[in-house]
C-alpha cells in the first residue's frame, strides 16, 4: 500500500467515525463504508460500529475481481463474500459487511451507506420519489436513483445493478436508507452533507413524560426508565403511536426490536405478552400509552438506540403520509437470514446482567 493509499484509507476511517457518532445517521452496528484501491475492497466488518473506526480495526480487505465475477455468475459465495477476504491482511479474522455485494457492484472508489433518519422518513412514504426529486433537483453533481425495498445483501445488490446508471452517485433505498458514492473521501463527504441537508424534515416536538410517575410504575418490576427521556415520545405522541403500531418500516427495526414495540395498558400485562414469530421472551420495550416507554432491565443500549431511531423517523412523518411497510415475508427473510443472525450474535440487544 502506498502512502497516498494509506492516507485515503485513514480519511475513510475518519468519515466512518463521523457518520457513526451521529445518531441521526447511524445507530449501533448499522451502516457501512468502503474504499476500492486497485483490486482490493476495504469494507467495514459485519457487527462492528462505524463510531469505533478511529479506535479499533473495523475494516476488512476483500479481493474485488473474484468477488465481482462471483456476483456475475450468481455464485452463492458472493452473498457473504467471506471466501474472498484477503486473510493475510485480516489478522482479527473479521467478517465482511452483509452489504459487501452492494459496495462491490457500485463503480465508485468510495461508498458510504448509512441509515440516515432524514432519508428513512422519506423512503417509507409512497410519494418518496416525487419528494426526493424536488429536494435534490437544485444540487450539483448529484445523480440519484430510487431503489424499491429489497432484502439487504445480494437481493439489494441485484436491484441496484438493474436500476442504477453508471453516473449514479446517490441511492435512495426504499424502507432502508441512503448510499452516497464518490471518487474520493472528500468528494463523498461533501456530497453526503449536501444531500442530507436537502432531505431534512423538521420533527414534531417530543411530549414530556411524568418521570416520577413512571419511576413508581417500574418499581419492583423487570422494567426501568430509558436512558434518554425522549424515548417516551413513542407512547405520548398520537401520530407517532400510530406509526409505530402500524408495523415494521425498515430492516434494523425488525432485527433489533422485533416486529414492533409492544403496547400495553400496564407493565404486568405487557411483560406477559409475546410477539408472534419473535423470541419467547418478555418484550424488550413496553409502550404505555399516555405514560411513556420502559425498556426491560436486560435491554442493552443498542436496543434503545434503535428505538430512538424509530422515534426520530416517526416524528418526521406527517399525520396524512401514506406509508409503505415491510410485509410479513420481508420480516421473515430478515429474521431467518444467517448473516443477520451473525450480526445479532456480535451485539445482542439483551445482556445477561441486570442493568440499573
Amino acid at each position: 500500500m502506498t502512502q497516498a493509499d494509506f492516507d485515503e484509507l485513514q480519511r475513510l476511517q475518519a468519515l466512518s467515525a463521523k457518520l457513526g457518532a451521529d445518531p441521526l445517521r447511524t445507530q449501533g452496528a448499522g451502516g457501512n463504508t468502503s474504499l476500492k484501491q486497485d483490486d482490493v475492497l476495504w469494507i467495514k466488518a459485519s457487527g462492528t460500529w462505524l463510531a469505533h473506526a478511529l479506535e479499533r480495526n473495523i475494516m476488512v480487505p476483500v479481493h474485488l475481481p473474484p468477488l465481482r465475477m462471483a456476483l456475475a455468475m450468481n455464485d452463492p459465495r458472493s452473498e457473504t463474500a467471506v471466501a474472498f477476504v484477503d486473510d493475510a491482511r485480516n489478522p482479527d479474522r473479521l467478517r465482511p459487511s452483509i452489504e459487501t455485494s452492494v459496495h462491490a457492484l457500485i463503480p465508485h472508489a468510495v461508498v458510504a451507506h448509512f441509515h440516515c433518519v432524514e432519508t428513512i422518513a422519506l423512503a417509507v412514504r409512497k410519494d418518496c420519489e416525487a419528494i426526493v426529486a424536488s429536494r435534490l433537483a437544485p444540487l450539483q453533481d448529484v445523480a440519484w436513483t430510487y431503489i424499491p425495498y429489497r432484502r439487504p445483501g445480494l437481493p439489494l445488490a441485484k436491484a441496484i445493478a438493474e436500476r442504477a446508471r453508471p453516473q449514479t452517485n446517490v441511492l435512495i433505498l426504499g424502507n432502508h436508507g441512503l448510499v452516497v458514492a464518490g471518487a474520493t473521501v472528500a468528494e463523498t463527504e461533501d456530497r453526503i452533507e449536501r444531500v442530507c441537508a436537502a432531505l431534512r424534515t423538521a420533527p414534531r416536538p417530543v411530549p414530556q413524560a411524568d418521570l416520577a410517575a413512571l419511576e413508581r410504575l417500574v418499581a419492583g418490576t423487570d422494567y426501568r426508565l430509558p436512558h434518554d427521556p425522549r424515548l417516551h415520545g413513542l407512547a405520548l405522541d398520537p401520530v407517532t403511536r400510530a406509526v409505530v403500531q402500524g408495523g415494521s418500516l425498515y430492516p434494523d427495526h425488525v432485527i433489533f426490536l422485533g416486529p414492533g414495540v409492544v403496547e400495553a395498558p400496564d407493565i404486568a400485562t405487557g411483560a406477559a405478552m409475546r410477539q408472534p414469530g419473535w423470541r419467547d421472551e418478555p418484550p424488550l420495550l413496553l409502550s404505555l400509552p399516555g405514560q411513556g416507554v420502559v425498556p426491560h432491565r436486560t435491554a442493552k443500549p443498542s436496543a434503545e438506540m434503535m428505538a430512538l431511531c424509530l422515534l426520530d423517523v416517526a416524528q418526521r412523518l406527517a399525520p396524512d403520509a401514506e406509508l409503505v411497510r415491510l410485509s410479513p415475508s420481508d420480516e421473515y427473510a430478515l429474521t431467518h437470514w444467517e448473516a443477520e443472525k451473525y450480526r445479532q450474535a456480535l451485539d445482542t440487544t439483551r445482556t445477561t446482567d441486570r442493568q440499573p
